[in-house]
């Protein structure tokens, strides 16, 4: 917007403010016209009072900054056109003598009106000796009986804790104790407390025993981040479990207010939340899978989801469904055309190719370029060994034997394979036997846990050589398992039983890539650092200020994953293999996590699919060259880093500096001790005593929010929108010889592979959901993006940032050029024609399999 310039005496300081009043935003209301009534704010509704960085109140006892008179907001300038629909822009005059007062550091805000307001900003014009003034907000402001202190921003200056002015160094103090609170009690809608809680909310017991989850966190058998604290009473049944608020309230689920989703993202989408989706379409999809077959019957049946559309009987099916959801909403699900059918747009995979899919070269594609591109291992020793403890589960040793796969090693031994790093792993075993019993017994699943492994070809791309299915001993776990080793083929039941082979490992794959890949190590993972930052380290904090885009939104759709998606009976138990162990496991999967291990070249060394070589570019050598995720990754890791190197060293001129840094030592402290409290006493925890330190964990936050968030979620509908393509529940087990089903297997396979894999019910909602969570809002920022060009003042930052962006848009240069030369880089595109995007910087608003946002926001 364009600065008001208005000489003065001296004696006063204009000012302009933005703001966005509340009924403009507000998600029930959101097609409203922007009021007019802005008059409304005016009248001495709202106060400001700028507070001195260079004078005191009281000189002799030096207590804080001196104080302005309260000014109040005066005319709307209607001559600005708002950059967005919504914002008002009032101006504001202070009193405000130089000479007495010196240089404004901050201003204290109160709002006497009935409703809260976003306060984007305030600039103050032509201060004496100094110029403009920025104070970047951003935040809900409330009536001001609503808040024990006051509400205070300070001007877009960073300052480290002991060089800040001091006279706002008990203003800085006092923000930091107020976003603390005192850890008691419910936290309402307009309280700014950033605290610890358990994963202690994910069940239900009060409605039956069957909706009981044990508590996540706090223990050493299922150990697991912190997320935000609620507050909300204990259930009635078991006192350690906080109870949950009705389903129709999730939108109301407690996050700092600064800290929910902002108007233009809830207008974008959770129009077509989960709330529609799950609980308005389940009993729907039910009532209308219970009057037709329970099946697909063919792969063209699957089809018609995505090029003509299911129909829906008519009669009171439809009108239940249309009278529970508004038409736009209905629309916007499943681009229905108003005569009743489920319509979903074509996921990539195959658009280019409808059979694709099945292809062996694309099975191991997808290890290095699909949506869980981040598991798969070079194997080292033969046959695979399991860490499982033999004394509990007797041997899970590998059954895979030389014979079963030499013939396909272009002449070379399995020894001589390993030494030539050519043979690797995508290895399930561990993670899924220590539940598949209670998975098999227990729930509606029928399904194995698998090791598949794969040879390096000449050409660049992976062959399947072998995939072991195994389930545990009839006679008990001490026996060890049972196993089965299916290899390739591509005619009659053999052929079909490998596809079928395939499919089981993609189910295994889907859950822990749901599961581990991307809700533990992006979503929960995070969310401490984001508590930390926010009580620990002030906004006037140089590192709160770089790590703040990367947070954004992110405990808002945690709380409503844990609400929605990742509760007893919620979504993902209703449609991965996993069912009621999904979250426990995870928490036992989280034993193994280590925080520097999360850096991708650490990740890639420790997976054995790169080496130390410190003649490559990045330090580091892939055995695998045409690994997309990798390639790429390692150029955004790259970026990041030099970015974070060149913002730090600015700051933070010498490892003592770090040392001394009383806030960056609280945060760390309490990242470790609080946040990630079942990991405090672990060895490898930084000890952030050096700028290194500092540099390599900002370094790996960032990446954990942003590229590696963006490649395993935004491939999510593209891939396995189809959801034959990537199944995430199996239902029954491989085809015995001699059964009805194998028998069937010679005359229909696609039958029998659609019985197995794909049902119908579950397929409707989980495509429902995977086009929720790979879709990017209209208001997102991309990684190299700011809210605000004046969210710092200091211009070496600012510059750096700007490289940074260059440097960025460089690197999706380089992925599109890629991209284009099939030739040299067979597994970008594939046999599907999908070319790998998922770590290219920026994206469009949509379905687009591209993007980085700057955090975990979806």
């Amino acid at each position: 917007m364009h600065a008001i310039t208005e000489k003065d005496d001296g004696k006063k300081v204009k000012g302009k403010v933005v703001l966005m009043k509340k009924n403009v935003l507000d998600f029930t209301d959101i097609k409203a016209a922007v009021v007019d009534e802005v008059v409304e704010l005016l009248g001495n509704k709202v106060s400001f009072q700028l507070i001195s960085s260079s004078v005191f109140d009281d000189p002799e006892n030096g207590s804080e900054g001196k104080h302005s008179n309260p000014a109040y907001l005066e005319n709307w300038l209607t001559n600005i056109t708002p950059i967005i629909a919504g914002e008002s822009t009032f101006s504001v005059t202070f009193d405000w003598d130089h000479n007495e007062f010196g240089v404004p550091g901050a201003f204290i805000i109160k709002n006497f009106h009935l409703n809260e307001f976003f306060l984007k900003s305030l600039t103050l014009e032509e201060v004496p000796n100094h110029g403009k003034i920025h104070f970047v907000c951003n935040s809900w402001v409330y009536p001001a009986s609503k808040y024990k202190s006051d509400r205070i921003f300070f001007a877009n200056q960073a300052y480290l804790p002991g060089e800040t002015p001091e006279p706002l160094q008990k203003h800085r103090e006092n923000e930091l104790v107020t976003l603390r609170g005192d850890g008691t009690g419910k936290l309402e809608e307009w309280d700014r407390v950033y605290d610890y809680a358990y994963y202690n909310d994910l069940g239900d017991p009060d409605k039956g025993e069957e909706y009981a989850r044990p508590v996540l966190g706090g223990s050493s058998e299922y150990p697991y981040p912190r997320r935000g604290r609620t507050g909300r009473e204990p259930t009635k049944t078991d006192p350690n479990c906080e109870s949950r608020i009705p389903l129709f309230m999730s939108l109301d689920i407690y996050v700092p207010r600064d800290e929910r989703f902002g108007h233009l993202k809830m207008s974008d989408f959770l129009t077509v939340y989960l709330k529609s989706i799950v609980q308005s379409l389940l009993p729907a999809f039910k009532a209308l899978f219970d009057n037709t077959p329970n099946e697909f019957d063919s792969f063209e049946d699957v089809l018609k989801l995505y090029e003509g559309g299911v129909k829906l009987p008519e009669g009171p099916l439809l009108k239940a469904i249309t009278d529970s959801i508004p038409l736009e909403i209905l629309k916007d699900i499943f681009h229905s055309d108003g005569e009743g059918l489920f319509k979903f747009p074509t996921p990539q995979v195959i658009q280019e190719d409808k059979t694709a899919w099945r292809m062996d070269e694309e099975f191991g594609r997808e290890m290095l370029a699909g949506i869980n591109p981040v598991l798969i291992t070079r194997l080292q020793e033969f046959p695979p060994k399991s860490n499982l403890d033999p004394n509990i589960y007797g041997n899970q040793n590998s059954t895979i034997t030389r014979e079963q796969i030499e013939d396909k090693l272009d002449g070379l031994t399995v020894d001589e394979a390993i030494k030539a790093n050519v043979l690797f792993i995508l290895n399930h075993h561990d993670i899924v036997m220590p539940y598949l019993r209670r998975i098999n017994t227990m729930t509606n699943t029928e399904t194995y846990a698998s090791r598949t492994l794969l040879f390096l070809q000449d050409n660049g791309t992976l062959k399947p050589l072998a995939i072991e299915l195994s389930l545990p001993h009839p006679d008990g776990d001490q026996f060890g398992t049972v196993s089965k080793v299916y290899t390739p083929s591509d005619q009659g039941v053999e052929g079909s039983m490998w596809q079928l082979a395939k499919a089981y490992a993609v189910t295994n794959d889907s859950g822990i890539h749901e599961l581990i890949s991307h809700w533990l190590n992006t979503h929960a993972v995070i969310e401490p650092f984001v508590i930390a930052t926010n009580r620990q380290l002030s906004v006037l904090h140089p590192i709160h200020k770089l790590l703040l885009p990367h947070f954004r939104d992110t405990m808002n759709i945690n709380a409503l994953g844990r609400h929605q998606l990742i509760n007893s009976a919620g979504t993902v138990e209703l449609t991965f293999f996993t069912a009621k162990y999904s979250m426990e496991m995870s928490a036992v999967v989280y034993k193994d996590w280590i925080f520097p291990d999360q850096a991708l070249p650490a990740d890639l060394i420790k997976r054995g699919v790169a080496v130390e070589d410190s003649s490559s570019p990045h330090g580091i050598r892939l055995l695998i060259q045409d690994y997309p995720y990798a390639v790429d990754g390692l150029e955004i890791w790259s970026a990041i880093k030099s970015w974070v190197t060149e913002y730090c060293n600015f700051y933070y001129k010498s490892d003592d500096t770090i040392q001394k840094d009383s806030e960056l030592q609280a945060w760390w402290k309490e990242l470790r001790e609080e946040g990630h409290g079942d990991k405090k006493d672990e060895p490898w925890w930084p000890k952030m005593q050096t700028r290194q330190e500092l540099i390599e964990s900002c370094t790996i936050t960032i990446w954990i929010a942003s590229a590696l968030h963006a490649a395993v979620n935004f491939g999510q509908y593209p891939y396995a929108g189809y959801l034959v393509n990537r199944p995430s529940l199996t239902r029954m087990f491989m085809p015995e010889p001699g059964s009805p089903e194998y028998e069937e297997l010679k005359t229909n396979p696609d039958k029998v592979f659609l019985k197995t894999t794909v049902p119908p019910l579950q397929t409707l909602l989980e495509i429902s959901l995977l086009k929720v969570l790979s879709r990017h809002g209209s208001d997102t920022l991309y990684l190299g993006q700011r809210d605000s060009p004046e969210w710092t003042k200091d211009q070496e930052p600012l510059l750096a940032f700007e490289r940074f962006g260059k440097k960025l848009s460089d690197i999706g240069n380089q992925i599109l050029q890629m991209n284009g030369d099939h030739k040299k880089w067979k597994n970008r595109s594939g046999p599907v024609k999908v070319p790998y995007t998922s770590l290219f910087p920026t994206s469009e608003e949509g379905l687009t399999g591209k993007g980085i946002p700057n955090s975990v926001s979806i």
